[in-house]
């Protein structure tokens, strides 16, 4: 008899219920259950970081307090704090840009205050004024003006000199336009005062989201060689090395109560700016204007100091050599100075 048929019959190949079309059958079925454990362990690892961050924000929940001494004035509707240097002389107001306050202006103010009465105001949302938003530039533009009525700084005979830094630009271009008799001159400093410059996208508001948007800002605050980083890409190699002073004027005002949920609503809106249209109108102005960059400031390209002069009818821009974003504390000298040269500039008639 065939040995074929003394064996009996033959069974068919199992069948695996998990693969697909035309994939082998134990490949698939290694698939699936790799897969299966991937969800699991993702799943779990979710769970523990989860609660990981939810522990560290309880335990660092605690808020540090503004520093003592500290000056304030209502300027509209937010408390507002803000610093002087000088007695006598024609008014100068400093604006920050993001994430800047008052402070970022300690090394310019002294300078220009043997001839002047310097202001530098913390806006909403940074430094020490009240938080209270939105965080536009409408806002930020209301405060500003209410701060120039507040300390009578607008009346007859003083018509301030405004220097925006950065997105503060954007600032005192809106306040010049919307108060043209009112402002005495104007000068963009490392900013073109556009709603298209540099900074995190609006998108950021969906992708850092609670509690590792805490645990994160918390943790980086902690790590002073993180704030020297920051710090030195954007001001350079000619910024004085961060102390322990330096690094708390930086740290300190993201610690204070109400700080971080203003910074994730900033965050949200994007760096303020205005539409190139609006920027543009302020040729119109009869005022001097003033646009001055570092050099080496890479958050804007290197057209962007001339683009700015043209678009708002002033003359060539200064350039500041081996300077970069932050030139107030690279290049304080550099910039009192221009803001000298403004400030003795002919009424535009």
């Amino acid at each position: 008899m065939d040995a074929d048929l003394q064996a009996g019959p033959i069974e068919p190949p199992a069948v695996d219920s998990d693969a697909g079309p035309g994939a082998p059958p134990r490949r698939r079925s290694r698939l699936g259950r790799w897969w299966r454990r991937a969800v699991l362990v993702g799943t779990v690892l979710l769970l523990v970081v989860t609660t990981t961050s939810l522990t560290y924000n309880a335990v660092t929940a605690g808020r540090a307090a503004p520093p003592k001494g500290l000056r304030y004035v209502q300027a509209a509707d937010i408390r507002t704090r803000y610093r002087t240097w000088g007695r006598a002389g024609s008014p100068v107001v400093l604006v920050h840009g993001a994430f800047e306050q008052a402070d970022t202006w300690s090394r310019v103010g002294p300078l220009l205050a043997p001839d002047h009465r310097v202001y530098a105001l913390d806006l909403t949302g940074d430094g020490y004024s009240q938080r209270r938003g939105p965080y536009t530039v409408d806002h930020f533009t209301r405060q500003l003006l209410g701060f120039l009525s507040a300390l009578h700084l607008d009346g007859p005979g003083e018509r301030p000199l405004l220097v925006g830094h950065s997105s503060g630009a954007a600032v005192v271009a809106e306040a010049a336009l919307r108060a043209p008799g009112r402002i005495g001159s104007v000068m963009l400093l490392d900013g073109d005062a556009l709603d298209t410059g540099a900074g995190p996208p609006s998108a950021l508001k969906y992708v850092l989201i609670d509690p590792y948007r805490t645990s994160l800002l918390r943790l980086g605050l902690g790590v002073d060689g993180l704030i020297r980083s920051f710090y030195g890409a954007q001001c350079g190699p000619a910024c004085p090395r961060l102390d322990a002073a330096g690094l708390d004027e930086w740290r300190r005002p993201l610690r204070v109560p109400g700080a971080e949920t203003a910074l994730w609503s900033m965050l949200g809106e994007g760096v303020p700016g205005l539409p190139a249209a609006e920027v543009a109108r302020l040729a119109t102005v009869r005022i001097p204007k003033a646009v001055v960059f570092g050099a080496q400031d890479d958050v804007f390209s290197e057209q962007t100091p001339r683009q700015t002069a043209r678009r708002i009818g002033a003359p060539p821009p200064t350039l500041i050599p081996r300077a970069r974003h932050l030139t107030m504390i690279s290049s304080p000298h550099e910039v009192a100075a221009a803001v000298e040269a403004l400030a003795g500039a002919r009424p535009v008639p």
